[in-house]
């Protein structure tokens, strides 16, 4: 079937396919299903590059970090059943990070309703947790709106996923052409009062301290707020998985505060008088279980900015409760310069101090000096190069020794997704092709979607994957090595010959068993003209940058 451009009738695919188009897609990631053929089918005259996945978790994946790094809806595409329940990964991610993205799920035939037909679900009830709006187009007359209603949701307020199920019939249905008006997002912007007081409250801070996280950043308001810290010597902080917020060379940036978070910094938080949250939700992750500041009411004077009305006060209660996203609180602070900056200096350089410090590379057990091979890549990489990862304990040495220079270069789930750096990496890398992508992924999270590797070499997506391999699940075995020592059940993997599978894919790849080997693996690898991947082989006792798996055990 093709599409007439000059017919007045469509079929509900092409329907969908134009209202897509018409709101700005360019790209999206799926596994193609019988269930929407229709759509596919429209595709085929249409502008959308569809990436076909092996797996909806990978579909989904790269549909959430496109959103992560565009600020526009990734849109995934994926079958019924089995389809939508595989893909839900990804609108978990999507929803906890506040990114935008669009779930087209196809559904069983309107006739077929409420029969427990094959592959049935009702998605409006399965996914209400995990999305800002579910909802099924039960006639094609209606695309339109719930298309463009569905870009509007994913990107105002706090952003989010939106899914919606596309009945089978309703796909092969004849419609009338409609129109489309490309989505405008609905940003809250601070107002005159909200400014006002917020410079009243820094007017007598005597140690002030920047916390920067959430979504809604642009290249523009990271610099926006970066000139601002400079100008007025305040020491800032990313949240968890956000440290890309600020070129971590700034003299103001003093570090990140998630997982395994300096100590000095955290303390430095504490002993502020003024926390000014530019962002972040303020979650479990970053407040350590929100123990690092006092809930309900920290000791602190805090200042909440965020974009979603409904976070302001849903744990921490703000003095100063602002809704705004960052780019336009970024924006209202050009120019801004308290008279009294002078005396946080000492304050910002302290802590400054304290981060560069930190950033020295500290020995852990086994062959591989796994900070070294961090201090390399800064030295040797492009500053905008794109780091991803899942969840493991192999992320802590990414999060504590790299640097990141540029806005958008971290793609990581603040859901603690496993399986998630890889497929990221791969989207990075279609979006952008020019950029050094490397992706970050232990043993056990890159089995999780060790498939992709297709997808990858399928579309030239030449992605470094850097597969930190030491056989066991290291997050899992540090827990329970503190809490129930001696007692192992569960976390040990067998791993198959990861150089001869990359390879079986068509990727180039090697492994490191050495410090002095990565420098030539990474340069073989950006040299390969293809995906790479590079098994580092780390040992069973580098537990973590701070301590080992016999210390745990020890002090248990």
């Amino acid at each position: 079937m093709t599409t007439d451009q000059s017919s007045t009738t469509v079929s509900g695919g092409q329907a969908l396919v134009e209202a897509l188009t018409a709101n700005g897609a360019d790209i999206a990631f799926g596994v193609p299903g019988e269930s929407y053929l229709a759509v596919l089918d429209a595709l085929v005259d249409s502008d959308i590059s569809y990436i076909t996945c092996r797996h909806e978790a990978g579909a989904a994946n790269m549909a959430e970090a496109y959103g992560k790094l565009t600020g526009r809806p990734g849109i995934c595409m994926v079958t019924r059943g089995p389809g939508a329940t595989h893909a839900t990964i990804g609108l978990h991610t999507a929803f906890q990070d506040s990114t935008p993205m669009i779930m087209l799920i196809g559904q069983v035939a309107s006739d077929q309703v409420e029969r427990e037909a094959f592959q049935e679900m009702d998605y409006r009830r399965f996914l209400s947790e995990v999305t800002k709006w579910s909802a099924e187009i039960n006639t094609a007359d209606r695309i339109s709106e719930y298309i463009g209603r569905a870009f509007r949701v994913a990107t105002s307020g706090r952003p989010g996923p939106v899914a919606l199920a596309l009945p089978e019939d309703m796909l092969t249905a004849l419609t009338h052409r409609q129109k489309s008006v490309p989505y405008t997002p609905a940003k809250p912007h601070p107002g005159e009062m909200d400014m006002s007081a917020f410079e009243e409250i820094l007017e007598d801070a005597e140690r002030p301290f920047l916390l920067l996280g959430g979504s809604g950043w642009t290249p523009d308001a990271v610099k926006d707020v970066s000139d601002f810290a400079a100008a007025n010597n305040i020491p800032t902080s990313a949240s968890f998985r956000c440290q890309d917020r600020m070129d971590n060379r700034h003299p103001c940036y003093v570090g990140d505060m998630g997982i395994g978070a300096n100590p000095k910094l955290i303390q430095r938080l504490q002993d502020a008088d003024v926390i000014i949250a530019l962002g972040p939700r303020l979650g479990e992750m970053t407040t350590d279980g929100y123990k690092r500041l006092s809930v309900p009411v920290p000791e602190q004077t805090l200042i909440h900015i965020h974009q979603g009305a409904e976070e302001l006060g849903r744990v921490y209660q703000p003095d100063l409760a602002i809704n705004a996203t960052p780019t336009t609180f970024a924006r209202a602070l050009c120019g801004m310069q308290f008279k009294y900056a002078d005396r946080w200096k000492d304050w910002c350089a302290d802590a400054r101090a304290a981060y560069v410090a930190w950033q020295e590379p500290v020995k852990n057990p086994g062959n591989v000096q796994l900070a070294e091979l961090y201090r390399h890549m800064i030295d040797v990489l492009p500053e905008d190069t794109v780091y991803t990862n899942g969840a493991g304990n192999y992320a802590s040495w990414l999060h504590r020794f790299n640097q990141y220079r540029a806005y958008p270069t971290q793609l990581a789930p603040t859901s603690g997704a496993m399986g998630y750096g890889v497929p990221a990496a791969i989207a990075a890398k279609i979006v952008n092709p020019d950029q050094t992508v490397i992706a970050c992924a232990g043993d056990g999270c890159f089995m999780m979607s060790v498939q992709e590797l297709s997808t990858a070499v399928r579309y030239g997506a030449n992605v470094i994957f850097l597969v930190f391999n030491n056989g066991y699940l290291g997050t899992i075995r540090m827990h329970q090595e503190r809490e129930y020592p001696g007692r192992v059940s569960g976390t040990d993997l067998s791993n198959p010959d990861f150089v001869a599978l990359a390879e079986s894919f068509g990727c180039f790849a090697t492994k490191v068993e050495t410090t002095d080997a990565f420098a030539p693996a990474l340069e073989a690898a950006r040299k390969a003209g293809k995906p790479a991947l590079i098994e580092i082989i780390v040992d069973q006792e580098a537990i973590s940058p701070t301590t080992s798996l016999s210390a745990l055990k020890g002090g248990a």
